[in-house]
C-alpha cells in the first residue's frame, strides 16, 4: 500500500515516514511512504503514483494553505482517495470541521509516539481515530451499543449488513452520496436507506456524528 504524507515541515515527515515504515505493517504486504511538502509537490506525486491507497495531511501549509480550506483543497485534487488530518490545531470544532469536509480521521501532532503509532495502525486497519472530544460531539458513549447487539455478533459488525457496512466504510472515507451510488452499484433511494438504517443503528442524526460514532467503537471498516 503507497502512503502519501502532505507536511511543509521535512523533519516531521522524515521521523513520521520513519515511524511508519519500520513500526507499523500491513497483513496484505509492506507500506511504501511518499511525502511531498505542499499540495503541488502532491500533485506531482499522484501523477507518478496514481495509485495511493491514503494520505496524511497537515491542515497548515503555507503560504496559501490553512485550516479546513487546506482539506477542502485536497478533496479537490484527490477525491477518491481517503485522507487523515495531522494537526498542532487540535480544538473540538477543528476536529468536527475536518470530518464534516471529509477526513477519515485526526491524529494530532501533539500525540506522543505511542499514541501516534496506534493512531496509525488503527487507520490502516480500516478503523477510524479521533482524539478524545467532549460529550456535546458525540450522541452517545460506545457502551450504549453493547445492549443492541446480537450475542456473538462481532463488535466491528454493530448488527448491519454486509452491504450496510460497505455503505459505512465509504461515508468515513468522506464520499458524498452520488458517488457511494456509482461505486456500489446503488440507487440513490437505496443508499438512503441503508444511511437511515447505519445512522438509527449507530444512534446518530448526521454523517459526522457516524464517523465518531465509528470512532468511538473502534470498528473495523476494511472491506
Amino acid at each position: 500500500m503507497k502512503l502519501l504524507l502532505i507536511d511543509d515541515h521535512p523533519l516531521f515527515r522524515d521521523g513520521l515516514s520513519m515511524l511508519i515504515t519500520y513500526r507499523l505493517s500491513l497483513p496484505g504486504g509492506a507500506l511504501q511512504v511518499l511525502q511531498a511538502g505542499d499540495l503541488t509537490q502532491a500533485a506531482s506525486v499522484l501523477a507518478e503514483h496514481p495509485d495511493v491507497g491514503l494520505a496524511l495531511l497537515d491542515l497548515s501549509l503555507p503560504p496559501d494553505c490553512h485550516g479546513v480550506r487546506t482539506l477542502e483543497r485536497w478533496r479537490d485534487l484527490a477525491p477518491d482517495i481517503p485522507v487523515v488530518v495531522l494537526s498542532a490545531d487540535d480544538r473540538p470544532d477543528t476536529i468536527i470541521s475536518a470530518i464534516d469536509a471529509g477526513a477519515s480521521g485526526f491524529i494530532p501532532k501533539t500525540v506522543q509516539a505511542g499514541v501516534m503509532q496506534e493512531a496509525l495502525s488503527r487507520v490502516l486497519a480500516g478503523g477510524v481515530y479521533l482524539p478524545p472530544l467532549p460529550a456535546m460531539y458525540a450522541m452517545h458513549d460506545a457502551d450504549d451499543w453493547d445492549d443492541d447487539l446480537d450475542d456473538g455478533l462481532p463488535r466491528n459488525a454493530m448488527g448491519l449488513s454486509a452491504r450496510q457496512m460497505d455503505v459505512l466504510r465509504l461515508l468515513v472515507e468522506g464520499k458524498a452520496n452520488k458517488e457511494i451510488c456509482r461505486q456500489l452499484n446503488l440507487s440513490e433511494s437505496t443508499v438512503k436507506t441503508h444511511l437511515g438504517a447505519i445512522f438509527r443503528k449507530l444512534k446518530v442524526n448526521t454523517r459526522t456524528q457516524a464517523v465518531v460514532a465509528v470512532a468511538k467503537a473502534g470498528m473495523n471498516l476494511k472491506a
